[in-house]
């Protein structure tokens, strides 16, 4: 029976690190290809011993502003997930958890929300924006139509409908309000929701570039994405080592989030809910 199990557990550990080695070997042949001099995907490039530089970041950084395009990114991302995480949690727990006429009808269009695409959405909002709000060339016009997130809500709902219901009726009868009880019994043990909508939020606004591109074109005010994109698609075939440049501006636009995974994933752990309650 040991044998068995013992060869059962090689076999299972076998197949999730031949499953991680092919998740992460496309993350290490960016890696490696941005500081190689000519990147190749023969046998000795995978593993190479010469060849290394930054002259393809360098050439990155002559083209297009690296440090300004990640500040712009930043300023983006930090005010769509402002405006996720905050509407995410008042919209959340009053459809989870407070009685109000349309709750129903409310919860059906957020989930008829999650159907429709963004990018038919995408022309209307644009003529919105910019010529009912007056906001094209600036960051608000980027963040405005991201601010709200269904699928925020949504994560956000079924965390704090698996709540136990008791909790929240001892607060109340103690004299608590909605908002105080959001804010010390509700937001703390969701916090795996939390880090999820955090981490789900900043990749989505972090990669685009079709809408900043569409509310701006000043070059100084255009996050990192929509930056590399221009570089890549005009720029980089000119360079002397156009698949390093690539390669060196795909690393920069995905080094941040693979930094934000790592700092979270602790997090991805269901809460300990039953803790809250007697017997």
């Amino acid at each position: 029976m040991n044998t068995t199990h013992r060869i059962s557990s090689v076999v299972r550990y076998a197949l999730l690190i031949f499953a991680a080695v092919i998740f992460a070997f496309p993350f290490y042949f960016m890696i490696v290809g941005a500081f190689q001099k000519n990147p190749t995907n023969t046998p000795g490039g995978l593993l190479p011993t010469a060849g290394w530089t930054v002259s393809n970041f360098v050439n990155v950084n002559s083209r297009i502003n690296l440090v300004g395009s990640l500040l712009n990114s930043l300023i983006f991302v930090v005010g769509v997930l402002l405006g996720t995480v905050v509407f995410g949690l008042l919209v959340g727990y009053s459809v989870a958890r407070m009685d109000f006429r349309g709750r129903g009808v409310l919860w059906i269009l957020v989930l008829l929300v999650q159907m429709v695409p963004f990018q038919l959405l995408m022309i209307p909002l644009y003529v919105q924006v910019t010529r009912m709000y007056s906001l094209g060339d600036t960051y608000l016009g980027m963040i405005l139509p991201f601010a709200i997130n269904t699928t925020a809500v949504f994560i956000f709902v079924q965390f704090f409908k698996a709540l136990p219901g008791d909790i929240f009726e001892a607060a109340r009868i103690d004299g608590a309000g909605e908002l105080r009880i959001l804010w010390t019994i509700a937001i703390p043990m969701v916090r795996p929701a939390l880090a999820t909508v955090i981490l789900v939020t900043f990749i989505g606004p972090w990669n685009e570039f079709l809408w900043p591109f569409l509310i701006t074109k000043d070059v100084s005010m255009q996050p990192l994405a929509v930056s590399l994109a221009n570089y890549i698609s005009n720029v980089s075939a000119t360079t002397a080592n156009p698949n390093g440049s690539i390669l060196a501006g795909a690393t920069a636009l995905a080094f941040p989030v693979i930094i934000l995974f790592c700092l979270f994933q602790r997090y991805f752990v269901a809460s300990d809910i039953g803790s809250a309650l007697k017997g």
